[in-house]
C-alpha cells in the first residue's frame, strides 16, 4: 500500500502540474488552480496527518510567493497570465508550490533523508520545470541561461529547506491513525 500511495501521489502531482502549466500558457490559469485544489483534496484524504500537511502547504505557498516574486521583480522571469498584482508572482505559480508540497511526505519523501541529494534534486529539477514551462509558453525567461542558473541555485537552497520543514512538521502528533 505504501508504494501504491507514492505512485498515486506522484501521478496526481504530474497530471495537475501539466494542467497548471498548459492552462497558464493558454491564458486560463484558474483551470490549473482547480486541478491543484483537486490534487490537494486527494492528498489530504489519503494522508495520515492532515494538520501537518496543511501547515506544510502553507509554508510552501509563502516560500513560493516570496521566491517567485523575487524572480519576477528581478526581471529574470515574466508570466503572461495570473498576475493579480504587478511585480508579484501570479497566483497559479504559488499554487504550484502548494501542489509540490503534497509530494514531500509521500512520493518524494526520500528528499528528507539527505540534504545534499535534496539540493542536487532542487538544483536540477527546478530549472527543468521552468524550462518545460517556458517551452509551452507559461513563463518567459529573460535570459534563459542566467535565469535557469538562478532558479537552480534557489531551488538547491529551498528544496532541502522545505524537506526539513516537512520532516519537522511530520514528526508531530497524528490526527488520524490508520488501522493496521
Amino acid at each position: 500500500p505504501v508504494m501504491k500511495h507514492k505512485i498515486v501521489n506522484l501521478a496526481v502531482f504530474k497530471i495537475a502540474w501539466t494542467i497548471v502549466v498548459v492552462s497558464a500558457a493558454a491564458g486560463t490559469p484558474f483551470i490549473g488552480v482547480v486541478a491543484v485544489a483537486a490534487a490537494v483534496a486527494i492528498h489530504l484524504h489519503t494522508c495520515d496527518n492532515v494538520e501537518s500537511e496543511t501547515r506544510l502547504m502553507l509554508v510552501a505557498a509563502v516560500m513560493g510567493l516570496a521566491w517567485e516574486s523575487i524572480l519576477v521583480l528581478s526581471g529574470l522571469v515574466s508570466y503572461s497570465s495570473g498576475n493579480l498584482v504587478p511585480g508579484i508572482a501570479p497566483y497559479w505559480i504559488v499554487a504550484m508550490w502548494v501542489l509540490f508540497a503534497t509530494t514531500i511526505n509521500a512520493g518524494m519523501r526520500w528528499l528528507q533523508r539527505n540534504k545534499v541529494l535534496a539540493a542536487v534534486a532542487g538544483g536540477i529539477g527546478g530549472p527543468m520545470g521552468f524550462f518545460a514551462g517556458a517551452g509551452v509558453g507559461a513563463v518567459e525567461l529573460a535570459s534563459p541561461v542566467i535565469a535557469l542558473a538562478c532558479i537552480g541555485i534557489g531551488w538547491a537552497v529551498m528544496l532541502p529547506l522545505l524537506a526539513q520543514v516537512a520532516a519537522r512538521l511530520d514528526s508531530g502528533p497524528r490526527l488520524v491513525e490508520q488501522s493496521a
